[in-house]
């Protein structure tokens, strides 16, 4: 990170700013209008300590692997716009002759390393190749989509716009490692858009040929570069619309019946997704996963710094019986590790103080609401049931195959807003139900 980089992040953040100023004249909200321009500088700000991170703490694949290298194909193009075709040939056909670091070779094997790699050589030639610049245009990429998370759940919830907020534009693991050249970035924008596109699409029947684009385009990022996020969110929140349609229908036997039956059709359909997509979730399929556990496992074992790596506590056969035991470990290991006195490093430090707020926040709402409440809220509200199943799927399948708490950070960030989202609604749940006229009339 030189004088170039500081000289032209400031610069860069103005041209952001003025963007998204005149996108803000849109709204007529000023509660809206107040978040969007919080929610713009903690990202642009964020992109400061990513970037010292990266540089002189911990350099990972975000400087040496996608920023060396795809800053090197931008060069490339830049010399000949003929190595354009670099950036559009599969990851298999790249030539790793032209790799600028030799420790590198083998990576873009990978579609999904690949992928962030073209994104960054294509931006390079637009931010002179500089790290820092490269990095704000990744934040500002998850910041529209992660904008569009928030206006998602803000328009069904406006009270809680607070509590929004801190589940999605405050939450600091969140934030952090979606502000630079990673798979986060693009992955959290990605899951933001889709969200919105198929609300608007299909519960608000607006600009039906346009989000359908969107959720085509950024669905096909998904499946390139974190595939098992795509297929373990999309079944719950279509199991979302339909719930929420289902307010149509007046027959309260069938409308009782929709809900279960539906949770059961999207489980059945999540699983032979899964099933059919062994190879290309990387170990993340129904069969794949007996395989790939203990792949993961005996890998993260064998590292030569394992400082950070954990057990479960459960020693996996290969049978679906052993996952289901390991289960409970593995969801606690997502949400709630690493504790404070297993961070060995200051990239873990961060999230241990966040797990642990997360931790008592989840004891502090089961035990006020209580486990009746808790868990019928939970079957009640569509939007309570799609986060935490999605939530809690989504924990199972990282903790039982990350062993490594430096790894676990950053993979679990897709599930915490959602989970910490469907606290906050069962807590208002709750505390409208016990202030509602009958309630108190009763009491």
């Amino acid at each position: 990170m030189g004088t170039i980089d500081l000289l032209l992040y400031p610069l860069y953040v103005a041209l952001f700013y003025f963007f998204f100023s005149a996108r803000r004249k849109n709204y007529n909200d000023p509660v809206l209008q107040f978040y969007h321009k919080q929610g713009f500088w903690i990202k642009a700000l964020s992109v400061i300590p990513f970037t010292i991170f990266n540089v002189y703490i911990s350099k990972g694949d975000s400087y040496g692997l996608y920023y060396l290298e795809g800053a090197n194909i931008g060069k490339m193009i830049l010399h000949n716009t003929d190595n354009l075709k670099l950036v559009f040939s599969p990851a298999a056909d790249f030539d790793q002759g032209l790799l600028l670091d030799r420790f590198n070779l083998g990576y873009f094997s990978a579609e999904s390393n690949f992928m962030v790699t073209r994104i960054t050589a294509l931006l390079s030639i637009f931010t002179f190749g500089k790290y820092m610049v490269t990095n704000l245009v990744f934040s500002m990429i998850s910041f529209t989509g992660v904008w569009r998370l928030y206006r998602f759940f803000y328009e069904q919830y406006p009270h809680l716009h607070k509590q929004l907020a801190i589940a999605i534009l405050y939450l600091p693991t969140f934030v952090f490692w979606s502000s630079g050249i990673l798979k986060d970035p693009i992955c959290t924008g990605a899951l933001g858009w889709i969200t919105y596109a198929l609300y608007e699409a299909f519960y608000k029947k607006k600009n039906l040929i346009k989000n359908v684009v969107i959720v085509l385009f950024f669905g096909y990022l998904l499946a390139v570069i974190k595939v098992y996020i795509l297929i373990s969110y999309v079944p719950f929140f279509i199991l979302y619309l339909i719930l929420k349609n289902a307010t149509l229908i007046k027959n309260k036997f069938i409308r009782m019946l929709i809900g279960p039956t539906l949770i059961v059709v999207c489980m059945m359909m999540f699983t032979t997704i899964m099933a059919q997509l062994t190879d290309s979730l990387g170990g993340f399929a129904q069969e794949g996963l007996t395989k790939s556990i203990n792949t993961y496992q005996k890998a993260y074992a064998e590292q030569v710094d394992a400082t950070s790596n954990f057990s479960l506590g459960v020693e996996y056969d290969g049978s679906m019986g052993t996952l289901v035991k390991m289960a409970p470990a593995a969801i606690i290991a997502t949400l709630y590790r690493p504790f404070i006195w297993e961070s060995k490093k200051l990239s873990t430090l961060l999230s241990s103080f966040e797990s642990l707020a997360i931790m008592f926040f989840t004891i502090y709402v089961f035990f006020k609401v209580g486990a009746k409440n808790f868990i019928w809220a939970i079957i009640k509200d569509p939007a309570i049931l799609y986060c935490i199943l999605f939530a809690v799927l989504f924990a199972l399948f990282v903790g039982a195959t990350t062993a490594n708490f430096g790894t676990l950070v950053r993979y679990k960030i897709p599930c915490l807003p959602f989970y910490i989202i469907a606290l906050f609604l069962i807590l208002d749940k709750y505390k409208q139900t016990k202030n509602s006229p009958d309630t108190i009339q009763a009491a």
